[in-house]
């Protein structure tokens, strides 16, 4: 028998059949004592819990003594007339809602959440469709189906409740599967089912099967979710109250004093008393570890069943290593892979369970094994500024043309009686008119500037565009050969080569509570390899607020420190400087490291000690403020500094820390994004890491846009701590930041409401953060002091008053600091009354909520003035470039000086002349006057009907840098839009001719009376003193002999 069921019929014995009052058990036996009531149960056992963080403890643990507890979610909504329900919490209730249509298991559930309205459990079963590979369908029932159910007919799929046509294909995201799925059809055959991105739109294997609900959640709403009950089903209060009409079978309660009457079986767990052991000094933790060391003992020499429950194996290596170090028998344990949120004991049973979390003092959310769907895997990149998506009125940059504004598109009449064809329109000064043909879109890309001033527009056919545009290139060389000659210096410089990974090491990394990202594995291996190099590293690790990069620096500053050196971690604020004070030393709690803080949070004498013990090398950490910049500090083996938040220095700080850290390795971490095309641009030239994935369990913040109104506020607090939250009201006036303590208090009676800002002493301050930090007060009325630094899972309710004073781009970091958990979180922008009619301000505001994915701080940034990623990157000087011709192109430009400076072979845009004159590239042209001598090359509308697919398709086309690239680009147009018609092929046959010709330096390549000239180093390629020929059958036949020629060359 496993150890759980052992311990659950060893608690069975002990509990009467005829006890529905169960008392004296404490927190960390509920889960147990649950699971062991379920054996008795005939039913479904439904699990109440008072609140949503004690139901996701109980999931939690419950996961470790039963099979696959399911977890019901409550339908969060901010306030009825302000925001909707989340539709990822919506799914994931809708999909517990499913499972309980089977009988049995344990469901634990709020009491809020039984009595929210869900659908009729038989009208849900009747909504249920299976899809399966190769049965029969026709796809018109199924798109009428889905229209009747609610599902939204789009172009692109990308959010629940959407679905799209295009040929024999119809994408769909039905409300309770991880990802949205592409069914192809083959006339009335479902032929394939394969799911797909929503980010990406590419397919991602083949289940073939596809469970539907035709039905929205948030319609067809007929009672209570407590109506499900069944009434051979079992109920167990959790220190809870049931739904007036249900009657528990069992109540688990703490103490019974305050329930007024004495309980039907004292439990006699009692708590073991790790949980007070907090990450502190290692010194005064070796101590509580001996206290600890003692009782596991006496508990063994008693003939006690111990139990040590870790997260993960390497938890377990190390706490073995270090209760055999103590003394402890460690055969005579019993050490357990699972979940356990606190430790509980027995003494009439002789077994106690011990979580390892508490041994350690280590703070670990409880988010449950909730299902997550597809948003914990989504890219963000994906989400991110996209200089093919152009807005109309907005400005565009045309390569050969300048800055214009784009118009949309405009129709005008084929020849002969053909389709109409689509053109660009675009505004250039003094009203000149340009329309571009989709087929040549690529030339044509979003104009981001580096300021907030909107730029001139060029004047069509004038010659200053070119001159402005070959400034810029020049600049851009200088600039290029500046990076590189900067990064061959610190090439040439020695500083210290770290040693490979420890042992010690590899335990660190698996004891993180957390999965890592993709993003990060590779952040850190990179970061790993560079230290591992005697070239001192300069590495910058950017990724949107929350993504982790503060664990991409804890590994490195643990490396460090194992290999003898001292780590110095540089933050600007002093709030930011106690958070990761506090999270560096959790996090390596159990190993002999010291790390001290430097800051104004600390007193005069203890910054004096701290300093001397930096000097005689017993400090291996050390956070702090500009504080560690001073003369009087002096490390004895300083071997990595980590800068956060850079850009938040100033420049006299900047020019210290490069005379500082000139030998030693530097890692650089930024909150805000850098633009990925500015990112794959400086790749050669910077060595950069970017954190792109949000970490599971994360959903975007609600953003609710209202006038000030003291309703709102009343209600937004109360609902945060009705579900056990905290809230931070953010009020950027110290004058009166008491009055709006003291409404707030006014206003919801009970709640612990403190004030933080910078003009407070500091050891007031930092009382105020670490209650905050550690769930002692309720709400926090601060300043932008809390802007970053804090990261507080529990706090999911920010409300920023006079929003319309700060930028996009503040806005994004202030709403960052919720959110951090499983739960939905909400964002109140407060607005006077009267600016929102006012045009700007709205506007602004408005970006945020549209912004709401995760990782969409690039997007703010392209909104609000930034390129702040840029112009930290880049400096003030490029700024003025940037404006002048645009983001986009002054990649472009950046991308191929850094190439061509390191003598890389090709040049990144592949904009070669290609003109053959049997080539037909208009489809209104070749429907005009087909001819069978000719080869028509373009995207038919019939296959892409949507214009904007179509001119970021011809971008793909055109931008496509390699052959790997522009198979990729087929596959992916397979996959999305079903098999390219002939006119798509060709187009791509004409790119690859393109591409073969930039790898050899071709300048141009034309075709007439089937003569084939091509251009190289200013001259014609001949063959025998003559021009090649082209010889017939066919126009196919032509493209191939001409790629056979390119590529003999």
């Amino acid at each position: 028998m496993s150890l759980s069921g052992e311990l659950i019929e060893r608690l069975l014995r002990l509990i009467p059949e005829d006890a529905p009052v169960l008392d004296h058990v404490v927190p960390g036996a509920h889960a147990f004592v649950v699971a062991a009531l379920a054996r008795r149960a005939r039913g479904r056992v439904w699990v109440l819990c008072s609140g949503t963080r004690a139901q996701e403890e109980i999931a939690n643990d419950l996961a470790h003594w039963a099979p696959d507890p399911l977890f019901v979610p409550e339908q969060e909504q901010a306030t009825p007339r302000d925001a909707i329900p989340d539709p990822e919490i919506g799914a994931e209730r809708l999909a517990a809602l499913e499972r309980l249509l089977a009988p049995g298991g344990i469901a634990v559930a709020t009491r809020t959440a039984l009595e929210q309205p869900a659908p009729d459990p038989a009208g849900l079963a009747a909504a249920r469709r299976e899809l399966v590979t190769g049965t029969e369908l026709q796809p018109e029932t199924l798109i009428g189906e889905l229209a009747a159910a609610g599902f939204q007919r789009v172009e692109t799929v990308g959010v629940r409740g959407e679905f799209a046509v295009r040929g024999g294909i119809i994408d769909l995201f039905s409300w309770q599967q991880e990802l949205p799925v592409r069914i192809e059809f083959f006339g009335d055959t479902i032929e394939s089912i394969r799911p797909f991105d929503p980010d990406s739109q590419i397919s991602r294997g083949e289940p073939g099967t596809c469970s539907l609900l035709l039905g929205d959640p948030a319609s067809a709403r007929t009672g209570p979710l407590a109506d499900w009950i069944r009434r051979d089903d079992t109920v167990i209060c959790v220190e809870c109250d049931p739904p007036d009409g249900i009657e528990p079978d069992y109540r688990i309660l703490e103490g019974s004093a305050e329930t007024g009457r004495i309980g039907d079986w004292e439990s006699g767990f009692f708590d073991p008393g790790f949980g007070g052991f907090e990450a502190g000094d290692f010194v005064i933790d070796e101590a509580k570890r001996a206290v600890f060391a003692r009782q596991l003992t006496e508990w063994i020499a008693g003939r006690w069943l111990v139990a040590v429950h870790c997260v993960n194996e390497g938890e377990q290596e190390r706490l073995r290593g270090l209760l055999g170090d103590a003394g402890v028998d460690t055969a005579k344990l019993r050490f357990e892979c699972g979940p356990l949120t606190r430790s509980f004991a027995r003494a009439d049973g002789r077994f106690a369970l011990v979580a390892d979390a508490e041994l350690f003092g280590r703070y670990r959310g409880t988010a449950a094994q909730r299902l997550r769907h597809a948003r914990a895997t989504r890219r963000a990149s994906r989400a991110l500024i996209d200089f093919g998506e152009l807005v109309e009125g907005a400005p565009v940059v045309h390569v050969e043309h300048g800055i214009a504004l784009y118009h949309g598109l405009k129709e005008f009449p084929g020849t002969a009686g053909a389709a109409p064809e689509e053109f660009l329109e675009l505004e250039f000064a003094e009203g000149a008119k340009l329309y571009v043909p989709l087929q040549h879109a690529y030339l044509v890309s979003r104009y981001v500037g580096a300021g907030r001033k909107g730029p001139a527009l060029s004047a069509l056919g004038d010659a200053r565009w070119r001159k402005t545009r070959a400034g810029a290139e020049r600049a851009v060389e200088d600039y290029a050969a500046k990076l590189l000659e900067i990064q061959a210096e610190r090439a040439e410089r020695r500083g210290h080569a770290f040693k490979p990974d420890t042992r010690w090491q590899g335990e660190f990394e698996r004891s993180f509570l957390h999965t890592e990202t993709a993003d990060q594995l590779k952040a850190i291996a990179e970061t790993k390899a560079d230290m591992e190099s005697a070239r001192p590293m300069d590495r910058l690790i950017c990724g949107d607020v929350g993504f982790g990069k503060t664990e991409v620096a804890i590994r490195a500053a643990f490396k460090a420190v194992m290999d003898g050196r001292q780590v110095a971690v540089l933050v600007p604020t002093t709030v930011l400087a106690q958070q990761h004070y506090r999270t560096f030393k959790e996090r390596m709690s159990d190993y002999p490291i010291r790390v001290e803080m430097l800051s104004r949070f600390r007193t005069a004498r203890e910054q004096r000690e701290t300093v001397e013990r930096l000097a005689d090398g017993s400090v291996d950490i050390v956070i702090g403020t500009h504080r560690l910049l001073s003369p009087d500090i002096r490390f004895k083996a300083l071997g990595l500094a980590v800068v956060d938040e850079e850009q938040r220095f100033g420049v006299a700080h900047k020019e210290k820390f490069k005379n500082l850290f000139r030998l030693i390795d530097v890692l650089t971490l930024s909150a805000t994004p850098i633009p990925r095309t500015l990112y794959l641009s400086l790749m050669g030239a910077r060595d950069l890491s970017t954190l792109e994935t949000p970490p599971a369990n994360r959903l975007p913040v609600e953003t609710v846009i209202c006038p000030y109104d003291e309703r709102v506020i009343r209600d937004a607090v109360r609902r945060e701590l009705a579900r056990q939250g905290q809230v931070y009201f953010l009020h950027n006036r110290i004058e009166d930041i008491e009055r709006v303590r003291d409404r707030i208090l006014h206003l919801c009676p009970g709640a612990r409401v403190e004030i933080g800002h910078g003009q407070m002493e500091e050891e007031e301050l930092e009382g105020v953060m670490r209650r905050f930090v550690e769930g002692e007060s309720d709400v926090l009325v601060s300043t932008t002091i809390i802007e970053s630094g804090l990261d507080i899972p529990n706090a999911n309710t920010i409300l920023i008053d006079r929003a319309d004073r700060f930028g996009l781009a503040d806005l994004y970091q202030l709403r960052g600091r919720v959110g951090r958990s499983g739960h939905k979180a909400y964002a109140y922008l407060l607005l006077p009354r009267d600016l929102l009619t006012r045009t700007e301000a709205r506007k602004r505001i408005e970006a945020i909520r549209q912004y709401s994915s995760l990782g969409a701080g690039l997007r703010i940034a392209m909104r609000d003035l930034e390129i702040r990623g840029a112009g930290n990157l880049l400096g003030t000087a490029q700024s003025g470039h940037i404006s002048a011709i645009g983001f986009d192109l002054y990649c472009q430009l950046l991308r191929r000086a850094i190439d061509r400076l390191k003598g890389k072979r090709g040049p990144r845009r592949t904009d070669i002349p290609v003109d053959l004159d049997f080539v037909v590239t208009r489809e209104a042209d070749w429907n005009a006057a087909p001819d069978p001598a000719k080869l028509p090359a373009y995207l038919p509308s019939a296959y892409l009907r949507d214009p904007t697919l179509r001119i970021r398709a011809y971008r793909g086309v055109a931008l496509a840098a390699d052959l790997a690239a522009l198979d990729a680009l087929g596959a992916e147009w397979r996959d999305r839009f079903g098999p390219l018609p002939a006119p798509a092929k060709h187009l791509l046959d004409l790119a690859r001719i393109r591409i073969e010709a930039a790898l050899r330096r071709i300048a141009r390549i034309e075709a007439r009376g089937g003569k084939l000239m091509i251009t190289r180093n200013g001259d014609y390629v001949l063959l025998g003193g003559r021009f090649p020929r082209l010889t017939p059958p066919d126009p196919l036949h032509s493209v191939r002999q001409i790629l056979d020629f390119i590529r003999e060359l």
